[in-house]
């Protein structure tokens, strides 16, 4: 009986404890990779093989590499792939090519590495969706050989009742070959003596030598490009062809750079990861660039000779429709410029890896950008904006001529952030496209260029209305800038006590021709006046008795029998 009651607690007690030890395999599958043996073809590993965190255990392989040790960085190897007794041979040579793919395929910050044992991720935000979690796979790069992606990851394994150590893991070791044959050193390194292989802060010291070199022979052939696209400008003829020739040299140039220090960096001298990633970012800004301005001086160079062909000077004083397709045009060759701009900083972003390196998870949270577009893009992007709605509401065009501010102004160009004015007198007004569409405006050219003026002339109360208004249309009717003749009129606008206000109206061609007319015309009545009826003009009036004086006879000498003509006023000697 009590065998049997012992028999019933031990089952009991038993069936109890498997859901805590299954707990356990659990939370130990979470720490680590449980293995049976590890490195056993390898010799015990030294006093300096330390494994523990993942910072530690990269910070030690590197170090000992870097001192010629690579049997003992062997022991940061999973080799369980390798037999035993090839373990020993071959770990030192995977470890030798393996930290010259470090060296040279990305720069590895080890300070960025966790130095916890169980590599737990530490996210101050709360964002990252493991965020206080620990980690038994932490992955340390990303390259790239002949077409084809490898990660190098460090692993942590615990080997029976050892301590649990990081190591790279065998996923990573079979992918040693193909990136040391894309990123080992070129012919001409092996060819370089030992001592000068010897590191000098984050390069070696012939790197220190060969990089300034690598940049002049770069600098020499950019040089080069830039002149000899310039003599084959000069063999173009004429017109938008050498145009576009002269504008496309430097970017040219720098696309011509790029090119030749990628194949240089590819196929004759590699230099180490700080270098290599340095001028990976450079080159790949300076290529995107280049392109990106090649396409956009071509596009500049076709709306040009759009320009000429459909519409002519800016300052053409016909009224022509075109000008809404060229506006239309420069509107959506700010659009193409704006997704060209956009893709290559993406590009740019991928190719760099700039979301990863450099955190830009913080950036991503919807506080930090409402910062930064609230506070440093207000301005900049009100005005894209801005720039977007004239083109495409068509208040102005180009080629329009606007009264702004009181200043005549033709539109030269619409820029992103900014309207460019050319007045009359040759000056240019660089106005914000917000401020711009801001204040009021006149645009002389919105339907048609014919413009209607009005000359203000304030004479005494005796001059004679109808003898006014037979000479401005004789003097208005002799312009030739002078159109639609039956439009032309004479009212008395205003009065006070000792003058009136004379109102002459007169329609141009175009609102330059118009103002022109006007000050002609002017010119002849003022003279008009002077020469035979200078009682007309204004003048204070005293009361020196109840006979109005002012009202007295002309004298002799201008008692003029007939109307005074063009010819009268035009060609009267001094």
């Amino acid at each position: 009986m009590k065998t049997l009651t012992a028999w019933i607690l031990l089952a009991l007690a038993m069936t109890l404890s498997l859901p805590s030890m299954a707990q356990e395999d659990k939370e130990e599958e979470r720490l680590w990779y449980s293995v049976d043996a590890l490195n056993t073809g390898l010799e015990e590993a030294p006093e300096e093989v330390r494994r523990v965190t993942p910072r530690e255990a990269v910070r030690n392989f590197m170090q000992l590499t870097e001192e010629g040790e690579f049997a003992s960085a062997a022991h940061f190897l999973n080799l369980s792939d390798l037999a035993p007794e090839e373990q020993s041979a071959q770990g030192s040579e995977l470890a030798r090519q393996l930290a010259e793919v470090l060296r040279r395929g990305e720069w590895l910050n080890v300070s960025d590495l966790p130095a916890q044992r169980d590599a737990l991720v530490e996210d101050a935000s709360g964002q990252h969706p493991r965020a206080g979690q620990p980690r038994r796979d932490l992955p340390l790069v990303t390259l790239d050989a002949k077409g084809q992606s490898y990660d190098v990851r460090l692993g942590r394994y615990r080997a029976g009742e050892d301590d649990a150590v990081w190591l790279f893991t065998p996923e990573s070791l079979s992918a040693v070959a193909p990136l040391y044959e894309a990123y080992g050193p070129s012919s001409l390194e092996k060819h370089i003596p030992a001592r000068y292989n010897k590191s000098y802060g984050m390069l070696k010291l012939w790197e220190w030598v060969a990089i300034p070199i690598f940049l002049v022979v770069i600098g020499l052939l950019g040089w080069g490009v830039i002149a000899l696209v310039g003599f084959a400008a000069h063999l173009v003829p004429a017109g938008v062809a050498r145009v576009f020739i002269g504008q496309v040299r430097v970017p040219l140039a720098f696309i011509a750079m790029s090119l030749m220090a990628r194949f240089l960096l590819t196929y004759v001298v590699s230099f180490s990861g700080a270098a290599t990633a340095s001028f990976r970012v450079l080159l790949t800004i300076i290529l995107a660039w280049g392109v990106g301005l090649v396409a956009l001086r071509l596009l500049d160079t076709f709306l040009q000779r759009m320009t000429r062909r459909m519409v002519g000077e800016i300052d053409d004083t016909k009224y022509r429709d075109e000008r809404i397709l060229l506006t239309s045009l420069y509107a959506l060759r700010r659009g193409i410029i704006l997704v060209t701009v956009v893709a290559v900083t993406l590009y740019i972003l991928a190719q760099i890896d700039l979301f990863g390196t450099l955190g830009m998870s913080l950036l991503a949270s919807a506080s930090v950008l409402t910062v930064l577009v609230g506070i440093a893009g207000q301005a900049v992007l009100g005005n894209i904006l801005s720039s977007f709605q004239v083109s495409l509401a068509k208040p102005v065009r180009i080629g329009d001529l606007v009264v702004f501010e009181d200043e005549w102004c033709y539109v030269e160009s619409i820029f992103y952030t900014f309207i460019r004015l050319r007045t009359w007198d040759e000056r240019r007004l660089i106005v914000p496209v917000r401020y711009f569409l801001s204040k009021p405006f006149q645009n002389l050219s919105a339907k048609e260029a014919k413009q209607y003026r009005r000359l203000v002339l304030n004479l005494h109360l005796n001059a004679d209305i109808a003898d006014l208004r037979e000479q401005f249309q004789t003097f208005a009717k002799a312009e030739d800038k002078v159109i639609e003749h039956d439009k032309l009129t004479c009212f008395v606008t205003g009065q006070s006590e000792t003058s009136m206000e004379v109102s002459f109206y007169l329609m141009g061609s175009e609102p330059v021709c118009a103002w022109e007319a006007e000050a002609h015309v002017r010119e002849k009545l003022i003279a008009y006046i002077r020469d035979y009826h200078p009682e007309w003009w204004p003048r204070d009036v005293v009361v020196l008795s109840h006979r109005d004086v002012a009202g007295g006879v002309r004298p002799a000498t201008r008692n003029v029998t007939r109307p005074a003509t063009v010819e009268d006023v035009t060609n009267r000697e001094p």
